[in-house]
């Protein structure tokens, strides 16, 4: 069994860490991409909240979660995101897929541990800039993973705290071509950067009964600043374009690049709710993200600029009766929540901001509390005031959260 699932994590780190686009923003142009929800469909149904924790479901988002496990858990999830992109004059639609997290917990006692992957960034964009007398092309693609190893403990009763040792790492190809008009040849550049880092992020999360049926619920997580180191290299190229765009290579050279370390963001969560156990909840969090000293990756525009970065979130979820024997919609989960996000990044002096709207339900599978979780998302992301772009997307996330027992004590007689 542990043999297949290293197997399986294995496969998965290969394929999330080249096909990870999952975006196409024009704003993944800028830092190292747009930021993934780095949590579950779960969560992201709930407006992204990383308050709730149980036995049976993985939360990604605060390693305290890991303590309170009481049942082998795996989880894999997946998303479909279809997006409509617009100005003042025009616009264009589109949509892609991306394979989101996998994950395993294992609980052990007072204890838990658990492994995974998890995307971090996304970048994919092509934009072009056309003059009378010039035209540059700009595309990018690739993003920021990390593998991680959590550890947590329940310590009483009412308190849990865990840890998280994650590695980060990915690519990010940024390439621009300029076409001017009466000359026969065209000029390529192409920046690849090789993203590497260690970080760490602290949790925990503190429950009591407040009433015979009633239990309040807090949370706090805590991720400090890290450097990201980016190894680089960079092709200029003479090329002739053709008319199916084929790219056919006149001349090239390499220029080697220093080093970079981007100092990415500290980031903090609190947030707090109250529910009955099992029954219903509902809660709202509270997201700082330092990120005023932030710098782009490849180059630094003039009119951009970043600033520290809020988010608000609120949601719930509620069960009508989870150990109903004859009603199979009595035990399903249904979750609802929003949030709104100041995202730190300002252009022409216009902040680019996000909110969104979210719903799932958690169906029931197989055995020992097993589920298939389906969420959906209406967002927007930017706006059309200060010669910007509004994105207008629509999200369906699917993923499968598989319990099962591994070490049972024995008896003897």
């Amino acid at each position: 069994m542990i043999k297949k699932i290293l197997v399986v994590i294995l496969v998965h780190v290969a394929v999330i860490s080249h096909a990870q686009e999952g975006t196409s923003s024009p704003y993944s142009f800028y830092g190292i991409g747009i930021p993934k929800f780095k949590g579950t469909v779960e969560n992201r149904s709930m407006g992204g909240l990383s308050i709730h924790t149980d036995s049976i479901h993985l939360n990604l988002q605060n390693p305290a979660s890991f303590g309170e496990l009481g049942l082998t858990t795996y989880t894999v999830g997946t998303s479909y995101s279809k997006f409509d992109i617009s100005n003042t004059t025009e616009s264009s639609t589109g949509e892609n897929a991306s394979l989101d997290y996998l994950a395993i917990g294992i609980p052990a006692g007072k204890f838990g541990f658990g492994f995974g992957i998890v995307p971090l960034t996304s970048v994919g964009y092509e934009l072009n800039n056309v003059t009378d007398t010039r035209e540059l092309r700009f595309s990018g693609t690739g993003g920021l993973n990390k593998v991680f190893l959590a550890a947590g403990v329940k310590l009483n009763k009412h308190l849990s705290i865990g840890v998280d040792l994650n590695y980060n790492f990915g690519n990010i190809e940024n390439k621009t071509i300029l076409r001017r008009s009466g000359i026969q040849y065209d000029t390529r550049e192409i920046t690849n950067s090789d993203l590497s880092s260690f970080s760490l992020s602290f949790g925990l999360t503190y429950k009591t009964m407040i009433t015979d049926r009633l239990e309040l619920v807090a949370s706090a997580v805590s991720r400090p600043s890290f450097d990201l180191t980016s190894n680089g290299t960079r092709e200029l190229a003479t090329v002739i374009i053709g008319n199916n765009g084929q790219e056919v290579v006149v001349d090239r050279r390499e220029i080697t690049i220093e080093d970079q370390e981007v100092d990415l963001p500290a980031e903090y969560k609190i947030g707090g709710g109250i529910g009955e156990p099992r029954k219903w909840f509902i809660g709202a969090e509270y997201v700082y993200v330092d990120s005023g000293k932030f710098t782009n990756l490849v180059s630094n525009q003039s009119n951009v600029v970043y600033e520290n970065a809020s988010k608000f979130k609120a949601g719930g979820y509620y069960i009508p009766r989870y150990n109903s024997l004859t009603g199979y919609f009595n035990r399903v989960t249904y979750r609802a929540g929003f949030r709104y996000e100041e995202t730190g990044l300002n252009i022409n002096n216009g902040s680019v901001n996000e909110f969104g709207i979210s719903f799932g339900v958690g169906l029931p599978v197989g055995r020992l509390f097993s589920n298939a979780n389906l969420g959906f998302e209406y967002g927007q992301r930017g706006t059309t005031n200060f010669g910007l772009v509004k994105e207008e997307f629509f999200n369906v996330s699917l993923s499968l959260s598989l319990n099962d027992r591994w070490f049972k004590k024995l008896k003897f007689n």
